[in-house]
């Protein structure tokens, strides 16, 4: 009986970085089919610089994409952070993540949700945040 031949951990890293890959893609042609043509996979157009996001060219907007079974999610969204801190643009940090045959999420801090949530309310003019 022939059995599975074993992956190196060679293999392994090669298959999740493919993985990445094929889903930062998978985000950019879903923004592109959802009105922002501008959208790309960073890495393809100018090399992967620890500031830039997973996918840009959605204006305000810092994106990393995560497609792992088990995502420390708050990792992520430092991580988000951080590199949309780095670029000094004020855009907002979002991480879209997904587990294998589940839908794709995403993730941001509550107080970005309600920026965004009030310019979709006030004719896209993003919200001040007030604090009672």
């Amino acid at each position: 009986m022939a059995g599975k031949t074993k992956r190196t951990p060679q293999q392994i890293g090669k298959a999740s970085k493919a993985k990445g890959a094929r889903f930062e893609l998978e985000c950019a042609h879903y923004l592109q089919d959802h009105g922002y043509p501008e959208a790309h996979r960073t890495a393809q157009h100018c090399g992967k610089t620890g500031a830039a996001g997973d996918v840009e060219g959605v204006a305000g907007l810092h994106i990393e994409c995560k497609h792992v079974e088990k995502l420390n999610l708050y990792s992520a969204y430092h991580q988000a952070v951080r590199d949309s801190n780095a670029n000094g643009n004020g855009n907002i940090p979002v991480v879209i993540h997904k587990r294998n045959r589940e839908e794709t999420l995403v993730t941001m801090s509550l107080d970005n949700f309600i920026q965004i949530y009030f310019a979709y309310q006030n004719g896209g003019q993003k919200g001040e945040l007030h604090y009672d």
